[in-house]
């Protein structure tokens, strides 16, 4: 039955097809270091297609077509710093923004091969990435190799991705202890054991896209969307594996109304035959409420079928708390809003609010309620620190109450592939970011990061909330219930990471990483590790948590 929905999501695709008018474009993958240029740009001009950058990721188009109305604009060109200008040249030295011609570079300057014809062009480059650790006190090598294809293009009304990878790797010991949580590897699907810790995976996205007039997207693929301004995410984040989704955006006047359905995996061992099947169906509205000020609010439901996606989810514009009541409210309803302040051209001012679910006399009450299930995120982004061109820093805090994502029945919690589709910390935390970014020339990038949180864990054998792949009926208690509760964790992680740039898309990385992770029941576990890596064509992989 899913196949056959997911069948009819194609066909609906191509019958719309005929009837498109815009040109098609390709998507900037979540994760690209692109998007740093984008908020500088954002931030310093407060561009009107720049602002509906809560949802990721964005079309080439857009940003193409952003950035060149901000190069014709006098006064938005002088807030430019020549870094950013050189950022923006090699940016739009790009057959979907501009008139290039068929090329082939043996010289690896720009891509590997590009071709641009009248009903079209194509884009195709090599991902190779290769990272190794030295881990202090550890018997093992931690490494990342990574080798595949990157193919980007358009033909006459339809666009394209495909993002293939193959990936052999061994993982710092610290991270042992997340997949002895969720037994997966962080951002990866099925993967096969290897000999000495070493595990395999592939790594294949792809997505179609097509305009069915000049306000309406449609994609259809397998891949990563991110809901947010911050460096995390409570509503939908990249972290976890691709999902099978389809995608519709509107954007009409000062509002962007986005519908998503995605196709999950439940964890292993909840759900053992092939008719069960899980999805996630969100909405979200965005209103450019000023210039500068972007409002957005997130609806989603989270539901596990035997025969299908349930048809009382299928219109694009509805409520879907109302449409999980109809159904008798058995499935795991989420509501949000993310806010966004752009401020005199220097900050940009964001936050997430999400309710899982609570009831306003249990807060009142203060009586730690344990169904009270929700999470703030709070944050500010400041460029150009102090008049230092390109001194960038970000600072925020994501506080998450005990069994938020979580449900009484596990196939419906807020997870893919046995990982968060959020937070990588699942529930019950409280986590400090803030990070410096410095840009001294066009080649080299450094960054400083700290990161700390502390977390309940799991204790005496009940749940505590933090680990939403467990439904919540095993709890001790039903009041008493704080952040922290349970076997009280605290980490904290520092990286400071030297980025070269040896051509565009091709760098080189020299990475330094402390981490520092205390529980009362265990004990202390300190982390200390040195890395150099190549990678071209890929974001680097971190594992700040």
């Amino acid at each position: 039955m899913a196949d056959m929905q997911i069948k009819l999501l194609f066909r609906l695709v191509l019958a719309i097809v005929p009837l498109s008018v815009a040109g098609q474009s390709s998507y900037l993958r979540t994760g690209s270091e692109e998007y740093r240029l984008l908020d500088r740009l954002e931030i310093k001009t407060r561009f009107p297609l720049l602002n509906q950058s809560f949802n990721r990721p964005f079309t080439r188009s857009k940003a193409f077509a952003s950035i060149d109305s901000i190069l014709k604009d006098s006064t938005s060109t002088k807030s430019l710093s020549k870094i950013d200008k050189a950022l923006i040249a090699d940016f739009m030295n790009d057959p979907e923004a501009n008139n290039q011609t068929s090329s082939l570079y043996p010289s690896f300057g720009i891509d590997i091969l590009r071709t641009k014809r009248k009903h079209g062009f194509l884009v195709i480059n090599p991902i190779v990435s290769a990272n190794v650790w030295k881990e202090k006190n550890a018997d093992r090598t931690p490494f990342i190799g990574t080798i595949g294809l990157d193919v980007r293009g358009a033909h006459k009304k339809i666009g394209y991705n495909l993002y293939a990878t193959v990936n052999e790797e061994r993982l710092p010991n610290y991270m042992s202890n997340w997949f002895s949580r969720y037994q997966t590897i962080p951002g990866g699907g099925n993967f096969k054991n290897k000999a000495d810790g070493k595990v395999l995976y592939a790594d294949i996205r792809g997505s179609l896209q097509t305009s069915v007039t000049k306000y309406i997207d449609l994609q259809i693929g397998y891949d990563r969307n991110f809901l947010g301004n911050g460096y995390r995410s409570l509503f939908l984040s990249d972290f976890s594996n691709s999902t099978a989704f389809f995608k519709i955006n509107t954007r009409i006047w000062k509002l962007n109304f986005q519908s998503l359905y995605m196709q999950l995996k439940p964890q292993d061992g909840i759900v053992t035959k092939a008719s069960d099947k899980k999805y996630l169906r969100i909405n979200t509205l965005g209103i450019d409420a000023t210039k500068w000020l972007n409002i957005s609010f997130f609806d989603a439901v989270v539901l596990g079928r035997r025969n299908g996606f349930d048809l009382n989810y299928v219109l694009p514009i509805t409520f879907l708390r109302a449409m999980e009541q109809q159904s008798g409210s058995p499935d795991n309803a989420l509501f949000g809003m993310n806010v966004k302040a752009n401020l005199a051209g220097k900050v940009q001012l964001y936050g997430q609010v999400l309710l899982d679910e609570f009831k306003l006399s249990e807060i009142k009450a203060r009586s730690g309620w344990w169904a009270n299930k929700y999470g703030y995120q709070v944050g500010a982004k400041y460029i150009d620190v102090l008049g230092i061109k390109n001194l960038d820093l970000q600072v925020e805090t994501n506080r998450v109450r005990p069994f938020t994502y979580t449900h009484f029945d596990s196939v419906s919690n807020y997870t893919h592939y046995n990982q968060p589709l959020a937070h990588p910390l699942g529930a019950n935390f409280h986590e400090f970011i803030g990070i410096i970014r410095f840009q001294p020339i066009k080649r080299i990038n450094v960054e400083l990061k700290a990161v700390y949180y502390k977390q309940g864990l799991d204790s005496l054998g009940f749940t505590t909330g933090n680990n939403i792949l467990t439904n919540y009926l095993n709890k001790p208690r039903n009041y008493g219930w704080e952040v922290g509760s349970g076997d009280k964790a605290t980490c904290l992680y520092t990286s400071f990471v030297v980025t070269t740039r040896i051509m565009r898309n091709m760098l080189f990385d020299l990475a330094f990483i402390n981490r520092n992770f205390k529980t009362n029941l265990t004990g202390e576990q300190n982390t200390i590790l040195a890395s150099v890596g190549l990678r071209w064509n890929i974001s680097r992989r971190e594992f700040d948590f």
